[in-house]
């Protein structure tokens, strides 16, 4: 009943035309910033110690950019719940694509890194724009409330991608693999692991961080092609996402090097407009306390 309702609300929300929906989150940005203050210490304390030459005056104007952009995330991501196809297309589009879809004719499966920057929702629109009969998956974490998880998987599957659990990424792949299925699989691997989890740090945004290595052996382990997806926000509600191809040959390099060009990649892309990062993540609460 509650699922039905939130679906409800939701179509309506969407159906608000752009030009509407964004007058409506400038007027979100103000009680979000400056009466609610959502995660604001979090936000102030991600910036300035990935920022430290920035300034504070620097830092709060990246800082209000963030919240602008995040409402305007926040309320692109419902028009998904009726955002015709060719509308999506023309609002996120794919560059490079024809570099995996030449590797998809030749039998080769993809693993694509990305990160919680730009509109990260809008991409389960990939599958769009790949070689017919491809299985376009992310790699999602379950939500706790089942109702907000359901929405969610029915917002990001309307454009043919599939949500795979990523507690059950192996498998998935595996049962691909026997089928001899061809796919790609987007992995968002900017995600602070467990501290008793955690196997390997970088040096990341001027912090020693622990990092998420399952893409990696994923990737190797299925002997995956290994792209970057570089996602540049061109104006207001339209994106442009580059496949980069990370390495010729992913299962040669030593361990963790994969992961280490994601995430050099990655850092490049913040450097370049630190307010279309999701800073409202704990992500370096545990920066600094194992490793060197």
């Amino acid at each position: 009943m509650i699922y039905h309702l939130l679906r409800f609300f939701l179509k309506l929300l969407s159906y608000i035309p752009f030009r509407a929906l964004y007058v409506l989150s400038d007027g979100l940005f103000y009680p979000l910033y400056y009466l609610v203050r959502y995660r604001r210490k979090i936000v102030r304390r991600n910036l300035t110690e990935s920022f430290p030459e920035m300034g504070a005056a620097g830092i709060r104007s990246v800082e209000k950019k963030f919240y602008r952009f995040f409402a305007d995330m926040i309320l692109e991501s419902c028009k998904l719940a009726s955002m015709p196809q060719e509308e999506i297309m023309r609002r996120m589009k794919f560059k490079n694509v024809e570099a995996v879809n030449g590797l998809l004719r030749q039998g080769k499966s993809v693993a694509v890194y990305l990160g919680h920057y730009g509109n990260w929702e809008w991409v389960s629109s990939m599958p769009l724009w790949l070689e017919k009969d491809t299985v376009g998956a992310q790699i999602y974490h379950k939500l706790r409330n089942n109702d907000m998880d359901r929405l969610m998987l029915y917002i990001r599957g309307r454009m043919g991608a599939v949500s795979v659990d990523m507690h059950k990424t192996a498998r998935y792949a595996t049962e691909l693999a026997a089928k001899r299925q061809v796919c790609v699989i987007g992995f968002i691997a900017d995600q602070s692991p467990r501290l008793r989890e955690s196997r390997h740090f970088l040096h990341f945004l001027h912090h020693n961080t622990p990092v998420l290595t399952g893409t990696e052996k994923i990737a190797k382990h299925y002997k995956f092609e290994a792209f970057y997806l570089d996602v540049e926000r061109t104006g207001r509600g339209y994106y442009e996402a580059e496949f980069i191809r990370l390495h010729e040959n992913p299962s040669t390099l030593p361990d963790f090097e994969l992961t280490s060009l994601y995430f050099r990649h990655l850092e490049q892309a913040i450097i370049r407009r630190p307010e279309l990062y999701l800073w409202t993540h704990n992500r370096f609460k545990h920066a600094g306390k194992l490793g060197a």
